[in-house]
């Protein structure tokens, strides 16, 4: 018996055992986001990539990995798996990918405008150093740089696609292959593969792996405004605005487009560009506190007006109509500025499901546009994408029969309100019932 137990101990001390026995047991109390971030960072920067060269066979690894975690996520792919192939020439001609998915906006207006958020996926790949007169292969890992920022994008990616309603315009993600070669991979998305008219501003994860947190805007007013106003909510970690770019990245080929951009880093690290940049020095907990603050700088983006380029002035005549990102103090439903509330303690508890739908199972989301005037009343509601007339009908009456409201205010001065609402209607099999958005009972 002593001897089995000798030869089992002996086993162990000699096969390699997984990561997280290797680590100890405080993994154990990860919670799934840390997980998360953990596996891809480790794939992303293993050895078998060999440092993710542009053109190589380990960054077309990590280009299959990115297209399978997206699309697991529920992400919709707009690329084939493994990413959309393009060529650089030079003195070698390669091939490199960029895989690229979206999550559809809700809004019916504004789903066709676009916020890109990216990551480079590719490092510097390989190369050999002499120890003792030996030649060794160098890896160069890139584990922050840029594996934690691609992780961070597959993070965005799952919570984004379980959070559909909270998004208006489109959100792209984008891991752009061969950055390192002039950042190739975002010009040829720019100018071959997506239509950069519609892109309203861009977002550049590049090695968000500490606790520290920045945001480069180039000085955009807009997007520090962004900035601004998340200092206004209670989150994990804030970002601080720097006046120095900290890296050179794809970011700088939305800026040749015009579009309105922002890196979003932990910044210079002492293992930048280095072999020393592996798996071991990732703050994995400050990375998923950093993400809850990309997540709500995405949805800024997509909630709020378009960010200009350059300061534009805006001339306003009286009873002209503002969209109600626009607004300086945007209009209240029972002391509450979140249009949730106004569905929840309004919408939902006056609706009636048609006995007509119900008979004939006819159920989805009816987006609603209506104004809230200079008073606060509700006016000129109308269907901007239709069910079914009868589900269109009853979501109209409700809505113009709702009470007053908090006017909203640009300027310092009471405006008219464009507000655009999705309303659901969801039949309930197994109980015979009807429900709408968040389980609230329609009668």
């Amino acid at each position: 018996m002593r001897r089995l137990c000798a030869i089992f101990l002996l086993a162990l001390s000699v096969l390699p055992l997984p990561a997280q026995y290797r680590q100890g047991y405080e993994e154990l109390y990860d919670s799934d986001c840390v997980r998360e971030l953990k596996a891809d960072v480790s794939y992303l920067s293993s050895a078998l990539l060999e440092g993710r060269r542009a053109g190589s066979e380990g960054e077309a690894l990590a280009a299959e990995y990115v297209w399978k975690a997206l699309e697991d996520a529920g992400v919709e792919m707009i690329t084939p798996r493994g990413g959309e192939v393009f060529g650089i020439a030079g003195a070698d001609t390669l091939t490199s990918h960029n895989v690229v998915g979206v999550v559809e906006g809700w809004d019916a207006h504004l789903k066709d405008r676009f916020i890109v958020v990216g990551a480079r996926l590719d490092n510097l790949g390989m190369d050999t150093v002499r120890v003792d007169g030996v030649p060794m292969p160098r890896i160069y890992n890139g584990a922050a740089g840029n594996a934690s920022g691609v992780a961070m994008l597959l993070a965005l990616g799952r919570k984004l696609a379980t959070s559909r309603l909270q998004i208006r315009r489109s959100i792209v993600l984008v891991a752009f292959g061969a950055s390192q070669e002039r950042f190739a991979g975002s010009w040829y998305f720019l100018n071959r593969s997506f239509p950069a008219a519609q892109i309203d501003a861009m977002i550049e994860l590049e090695a968000p792996a500490f606790k520290q947190l920045y945001a480069y805007t180039a000085s955009n007013a807009d997007m520090n405004a962004v900035v601004h106003a998340l200092k206004g909510e209670l989150l994990p970690v804030q970002a601080q605005i720097l006046t120095e770019e900290p890296y050179p990245g794809d970011h700088v080929a939305f800026y040749d487009k015009e579009i309105p951009s922002v890196v979003l880093t932990s910044g210079r690290y002492p293992e930048h560009g280095t072999a020393r940049d592996t798996y071991s020095i990732v703050d994995f907990e400050a990375m998923e506190r950093s993400l809850e603050y990309v997540f709500s700088y995405t949805l800024r983006l997509s909630d709020g007006p378009k960010p200009s380029f350059r300061p534009v002035p805006k001339a306003e005549t009286p009873g002209t109509v503002v969209a109600w990102g626009d607004c300086d103090l945007k209009p209240s439903f029972l002391s509450s500025a979140d249009p949730a509330v106004f569905l929840e303690k309004w919408v939902y508890q006056y609706l009636r499901y048609p006995s007509y739908a119900v008979e004939n199972g006819i159920q989805g989301r009816v987006i609603v546009d209506f104004i809230i005037n200079e008073k606060g009343e509700v006016e000129d509601v109308k269907v901007s994408r239709s069910v079914h007339v009868s589900l269109d009908e009853e979501a109209v009456r409700v809505i113009a029969a709702s009470p007053k409201w908090r006017p909203g205010r640009h300027r310092g001065k009471k405006v008219k309100v464009l507000v655009s609402l999705p309303v659901e209607f969801r039949l309930d099999k197994r109980s015979g019932g009807s429900f709408g958005i968040n389980g609230y009972k329609i009668k």
